[in-house]
């Protein structure tokens, strides 16, 4: 019996390491695509002048860019250790931490599925089922929709950037939050799904379980407090943009440059683009552009705000992940040991 035990590893390893090789050279493909564009809207505007923009930062100015984004890090992962505890898992605020940095690795996949490793991660350490952690999942990106609506919604009242689009783009999210944090409403709209297709009944069985184990999410101070953490690590984001445009010259105003944060990250995501690369750049230099903010700033604080955002997470996932991978084989050892 020991052979059959161990031949699924033997037969997974490779397609384990291929599927992680192609992960790899999807990342590195949409980095290149990324400076390349970036290159390509520097050149137009004139290398000299993005060169200096780019000279003009001091390197205590870009740590204070990471250090806002690790707070905006900070803030979402204790916001999932939050969701993680009341769900029931048995986990802890390091192991949760890790989960949640380590998924960012798989950022860039299309639709952000393959964050959905911290799923794997949490059955092999619990023990528990992807049909139980599901709920974890959903409500998490839930709570981010929500509070980037708000804070969209608030930009949009108290600054004076005229951002097109941007009320329709909120409300879309903050209406996709609001369906996905109401499990009656979410098992409605599966069920009228279905009716409508007609097709994987099995597939949508295990959504209305899911939209039904999103009960224990719908207390009040579980959903405020998620609110607040969410909207405070957007907020740390948001104002890194502001930072850094006051550092080129190019001040906009904290509100306008919150707005446009958030819209550009909104409208990247619904493109459908791994990272939502290429459609938020160009939202955001579009948006700073009718703001008066010239390319030849717009184009370097573009490329400075992605890189300390989008692909710093996206380097600390990938420093994570195999850290993450071996607690969760280790742990995976040890529950079959007991």
């Amino acid at each position: 019996m020991k052979p059959l035990t161990q031949a699924p590893p033997l037969v997974e390893a490779p397609r384990l390491r291929s599927r992680r090789l192609r992960d790899l050279l999807l990342i590195l493909g949409l980095l290149i695509l990324f400076l390349a564009g970036i290159g390509v809207l520097a050149a137009a505007t004139g290398w000299e002048e993005t060169l200096h923009q780019l000279s003009r930062l001091t390197a205590l100015q870009v740590a204070v860019l990471l250090g806002l984004s690790l707070a905006n890090y900070l803030c979402r992962g204790t916001r999932w250790h939050l969701f993680a505890r009341t769900l029931g898992l048995p986990t802890h605020f390091r192991q949760d931490l890790r989960h949640f940095i380590g998924g960012f690795a798989m950022t860039v996949t299309p639709g952000r599925v393959g964050e959905l490793i911290r799923m794997r991660w949490l059955r092999r350490e619990t023990g528990w089922s992807v049909d139980r952690t599901a709920p974890l999942v959903l409500v998490d990106r839930a709570s981010d929709l929500a509070a980037m609506a708000i804070l969209l919604g608030l930009a949009i009242a108290l600054s004076a950037a005229g951002i097109s689009g941007a009320i329709p783009v909120a409300l879309l999210a903050l209406g996709t939050a609001y369906v996905a944090t109401h499990p009656r409403l979410l098992a409605w709209c599966v069920t009228q799904a279905y009716r409508v297709i007609g097709r994987w009944p099995r597939l949508f069985g295990r959504f209305r379980q899911t939209a039904r184990s999103l009960r224990a999410f719908s207390q009040p101070g579980v959903l405020s407090t998620a609110l607040a953490l969410g909207a405070c690590g957007w907020l740390a984001e948001g104002f890194a943009l502001h930072l850094l445009l006051i550092w080129m010259g190019a001040d906009i105003g904290f509100w306008s440059a919150v707005g446009i944060f958030l819209f550009s990250t909104l409208a990247g995501g619904l493109t459908g683009a791994p990272g939502g690369v290429g459609g938020a750049e160009a939202a955001m230099i579009a948006l700073l552009k009718l703001q008066g903010v010239p390319l030849e700033v717009s184009v370097p604080a573009t490329a400075v705000i992605r890189l300390t955002t989008l692909w710093f997470a996206i380097l600390l996932g990938l420093a994570v992940f195999p850290f993450a991978e071996r607690c969760s084989k280790k742990a995976a050892h040890d529950l079959e040991n007991r």
